[in-house]
């Protein structure tokens, strides 16, 4: 079988910056399997498979890191909406229906770029029973649990983009990983990173899920229901994030890089 397949950065308007994404538009439906073994060969932070449903503008979507299946991904979703707008399996202004593993997904795509329509995801401010006062040499200002993972604020953008984790760690003391964040200066209200040591991601380019729980984590701080972000990485990544009750919207752009076939 031979099935073609893109790398698309996403939360970027240039080539190699933002996250990357494998993605795979399905005619067929794929065993999960091998739709792992693909993601695997890959080796991207996660690979997207989208397929056909019988309602026009619905889609099946499915995301998967290098080593497992998972229920939520921003950046992948960014990356498959706008390739399927180059493919001609989407219209620029009609809304696309996902249906994943976290519920239906919608995303509007025209020139200005992508708004993707997500579920929040409510945080808890908590102590963390290892890390309790610092992260790695950096003074934890709070921290929250979320789904599978933690949020640290640090005490400013510069100590989130100078911090050294250590993976290893990270992976014993959490189910998924860590996000770290800090109030911006400049041009961006938030700055995050993201680490995943224990779903395959070191750390993440831009993590479209983690700012569903930075819109919750840093509305509970702040009020504001709209906020510019920039996630530190090294590759770097923006995205606008508007809270609607317990939706979140995400606005980004993305640019294909690589398009080709995989045989299996």
């Amino acid at each position: 079988m031979r099935l073609e397949i893109a790398v698309v950065d996403a939360f970027t308007e240039k080539a190699f910056s933002g996250n990357p994404a494998g993605v795979c538009l399905l005619d067929e439906p794929l065993e999960k399997e091998l739709m792992q073994s693909i993601a695997m060969e890959m080796n991207l932070s996660e690979t997207a498979f989208v397929q056909k449903t019988e309602n026009p503008n619905h889609f099946s979507l499915r995301w998967f890191t290098p080593t497992l299946e998972i229920d939520l991904c921003g950046h992948a979703t960014l990356a498959s909406s706008f390739w399927m707008l180059q493919k001609g399996w989407a219209q620029a202004g009609e809304t696309i229906h996902f249906h994943t593993l976290s519920g239906e997904l919608r995303v509007i795509g025209n020139e200005d770029g992508l708004e993707m329509n997500f579920p929040l995801i409510p945080t808890f401010e908590d102590l963390h029973p290892h890390f309790k006062s610092e992260l790695f040499g950096e003074k934890i200002i709070s921290a929250a649990q979320l789904r599978k993972n933690w949020i640290f604020e640090l005490e400013s953008a510069e100590a989130v983009k100078r911090l050294k984790p250590d993976f290893m760690e990270i992976a014993a003391h959490s189910e998924e990983g860590f996000i770290i964040t800090a109030a911006g200066n400049g041009d961006f209200d938030i700055v995050s990173r993201f680490f995943g040591p224990n779903v395959g991601v070191p750390e993440d380019p831009v993590t479209g899920f983690a700012h569903c729980g930075l819109m919750d984590f840093w509305y509970q701080k702040t009020g504001k229901m709209q906020l510019k972000a920039y996630q530190a990485s090294k590759r770097g990544g923006k995205l606008f994030l508007e809270k609607h009750d317990d939706r979140v919207i995400l606005r980004g752009k993305a640019v294909a890089v690589l398009q080709g076939f995989i045989e299996v």
